[in-house]
């Protein structure tokens, strides 16, 4: 694969890189079938035990029958410090991926993939958790897993003018 081309905005340490993921609000996930792109936003949680990425979903949809088809995906995560105003230039972090994903049977991973989002996602998640993680709530959800084969960050942290 192809690095990035300017090397000053690599982020090269891992656990920064896994840090973006985990404080993003969603990430964005591009999928393809039949050579046509189609690209879908999610809340998510990342599981560091597993190296991999949950995200809730409909049992079925575009999204679902795509990615039945081709489980591959390349996916981002992005925290925007906004427009720099007047240097033509932004400030941002993002980590990117590329993954494979599976729907998850499993009853007890199921389980815990929600929790972990619920985790990553609300400010009182206990009470979330004892409210509606059921074994019914878990039996309806369809779960997405994407593990990660490959991912890299890049920032830019101050505005760089190049005349």
């Amino acid at each position: 694969m192809r690095g990035i081309r300017r090397k000053e905005k690599a982020i090269e340490n891992m656990d920064e890189i896994i840090a973006i993921i985990q404080k993003a609000q969603y990430i964005t996930i591009a999928m393809s079938i039949n050579d046509e792109p189609y690209l879908a936003t999610l809340s998510h949680g990342y599981d560091p035990d597993n190296y991999c990425i949950y995200f809730h979903c409909a049992q079925e949809g575009k999204k679902v029958d795509i990615l039945k088809e081709n489980n591959i995906v390349w996916g981002q995560a992005l925290k925007d410090e906004g427009y720099a105003d007047g240097s033509c230039d932004h400030l941002y972090e993002t980590a990117q991926f590329r993954g494979r994903v599976t729907f998850v049977t499993d009853h007890d991973e199921k389980e815990r993939a929600l929790k972990i989002m619920i985790h990553a996602l609300e400010t009182d998640p206990e009470k979330v958790i004892a409210e509606q993680v059921t074994k019914k709530s878990v039996k309806k959800v369809n779960i997405g897993r994407i593990d990660i084969e490959y991912m890299t960050g890049k920032r830019a942290k101050e505005v760089v003018i190049s005349l």
